[in-house]
């Protein structure tokens, strides 16, 4: 049995991978900064195997430590997806909370880096890695900044990591959603439900399902193929700021 390590497990798209892996056959490794939320997720998965770890990406040491201390059953990681990230305010440069800057440079571009490189001494030919980016990382928009190149970031660490990686014959790929209803906005605004619910209002955007639809299938695919890039939109979307509301009839 396979197995396929997803951070940012306990919500969101990093949830609906699980279980859409779990589906395919993957034994698992959750890991999340949740442990009552990854431990519900992992009663439902019964009778998938599954391995939990709690900590947060951003710290270097704990990162390392849990990858450590995984059993042997685990041992082994075939599939990597870099999934836990953030969003914090959404504010012109000269305006933005310094706090926020550091939390997603640290979790959407050092965790990222923290996790591959305490995980990859564990994977050997044929495995896979996935990021996930976002179209942010593609388009600059207004108020967007250090998001924007957080993700900017991911999409060519994904492109050198595939370079590096490939006399290891491990694949690379990025997954770059647009919008995506998830916990997202309500973490971007800082619990303001009603400004995160208007985000999707006249809108029916992605579901945290579909994305994981995309990673089962790019981590599915015969050895010789390899999905660099995909980005994925729900269909009243055409670029990072183009939005076709049901309003604009």
């Amino acid at each position: 049995m396979k197995t396929a390590f997803i951070t940012g497990a306990s919500s969101g798209i990093g949830r609906a991978t699980a279980v859409a892996l779990a589906k395919s056959g993957f034994q698992l490794i959750l890991a999340g900064r949740r442990r009552e939320r990854l431990e519900t997720l992992a009663q439902e998965l019964a009778p998938t195997p599954v391995h939990l770890l709690t900590f947060d990406v951003r710290e270097r040491a704990a990162v390392e430590t849990a990858v450590s201390e995984l059993p042997a059953e685990f041992a082994h990681v075939d599939v990597l997806i870099n999934n836990a990230g953030n969003a914090h305010g959404l504010a012109p440069i000269q305006d933005g909370d310094v706090a926020d800057w550091d939390a997603m440079l640290d979790g959407n571009v050092k965790g990222l880096l923290y996790v591959s490189r305490a995980v990859l001494p564990r994977m050997g030919e044929g495995g896979i890695i996935v990021n996930l980016g976002s179209i942010a990382g593609y388009e600059a928009y207004a108020n967007g900044n250090v998001y924007c190149a957080s993700k900017a970031a991911v999409a060519m660490l994904t492109r050198t990591m595939r370079i590096d990686l490939l006399p290891r014959g491990i694949r690379v790929a990025e997954v770059a959603p647009g919008m995506v209803e998830t916990e997202f906005s309500e973490v971007r605004f800082k619990g303001d439900e009603e400004r995160a619910a208007n985000v999707y209002k006249g809108v029916e955007p992605l579901q945290a399902a579909d994305i994981a639809d995309v990673i089962q299938f790019i981590v599915t695919r015969p050895p010789h193929v390899q999905l660099a890039e995909v980005v994925v939109f729900p269909a009243a979307q055409a670029a990072a700021t183009t939005v076709k509301r049901a309003s604009q009839g």
